[in-house]
């Protein structure tokens, strides 16, 4: 089981210590210090079974100042959350073939 996780994120906190409640030892993977590759990003949004474009943050600054309005393919937006990691929506959590984003954190609950 693996958690992206953002520490300065509250859900993301808030995800964790569920799973620590239940039993869970989730690798975390500091998604900001250690982002994705664009092979980690296809394999999560195929368990997520969402498109790139939904895993982005678009309420963030960088992306309402940058990217808001603009039209990108599968491809761009993947390549634009590589280079971008603070525009993927967390927290991730992975477990076996299965993914779930915690917002609200209960969500990941169904994965377990």
């Amino acid at each position: 089981m693996k958690i992206y996780h953002n520490p300065r994120c509250g859900k993301s906190r808030q995800t964790l210590a569920l799973l620590e409640e239940k039993g869970k030892s989730p690798e975390v993977i500091r998604y900001l210090d250690t982002p994705p590759t664009k092979a980690e990003l296809q394999e999560i949004l195929q368990k997520l079974n969402i498109s790139a474009e939904n895993l982005v943050r678009k309420n963030e600054k960088l992306f309402r100042e940058n990217f808001k309005g603009q039209e990108f393919d599968e491809e761009a937006w993947l390549n634009l959350l590589v280079d971008n990691p603070k525009l993927i929506e967390r927290p991730i959590v992975i477990n076996g073939d299965k993914a779930a984003i915690g917002r609200p954190p209960e969500l990941v609950l169904e994965i377990l």
